[in-house]
């Protein structure tokens, strides 16, 4: 990982603000689908987004600290993506075509920024 002194690629502000934008999103949009169909589904998807990131964490990936489980950077990665999926797939199902072209635009553009934080993760393993 990073040395000392110096910033993991995740956290520049901008990739940030656009992951957290895309996650966000996806906290909001799932439930909002699945409610009508299964409250208790809602809930548990909103649960499954938010619980596992701030569960399981790279260490030195996250400017605030590490989290209470070590997980591989692979871990890190795959929560990004069913962030980016489930927003996606949830604005289409949601929202006018056009808000949902944007979100998807919106998470394809983070699958790019990503790439530099997402190499970093993958050389990453807990010892």
């Amino acid at each position: 990982m990073p040395r000392a002194g110096l910033k993991p690629p995740g956290h520049d502000p901008v990739r940030g603000g656009l992951r957290a934008l895309a996650e966000l999103i996806a906290w909001i949009a799932a439930p909002i689908a699945l409610w009508p169909h299964s409250i208790p589904l809602a809930i548990a998807a909103v649960l499954f987004l938010i619980l596992p990131p701030a569960i399981f964490v790279t260490p030195g990936d996250r400017p605030g600290g590490d989290g209470p489980i070590t997980a591989p950077g692979i871990i890190t990665i795959l929560s990004v993506v069913a962030h980016l999926v489930t927003a996606t797939v949830a604005a289409w199902l949601l929202w006018p075509w056009w808000i949902a072209v944007l979100v998807t635009a919106l998470c394809l553009v983070v699958v790019f920024t990503e790439q530099p934080r997402w190499k970093a993760l993958l050389n990453y393993r807990p010892r």
